[in-house]
């Protein structure tokens, strides 16, 4: 099952705390994809979910200056 999370209206560190949590509610195995803004919440936010043993498994840029991760649970 894919799940979605729109953080381009939060600062970090809001922005991995968002994805913390809604990853805390998914099953093992399930992805979410995540919109960002460039800057620190596209350095912080990836970095982040490795530390914490998710697997981010694609990172593009979409056609409004955003970007969408793929992280897998």
């Amino acid at each position: 099952m894919k799940h979605f999370l729109d953080i381009t209206r939060e600062t970090c560190p809001m922005t991995f705390v968002k994805v913390k949590l809604k990853l805390a509610r998914m099953e093992k195995g399930e992805h979410l994809e995540v919109l960002l803004n460039p800057g620190e919440p596209l350095e912080n936010v990836p970095r982040s979910c490795e530390e914490q043993g998710f697997k981010v498994l694609s990172n593009e840029p979409t056609d409004d200056n955003k970007h969408l991760l793929l992280i897998e649970k």
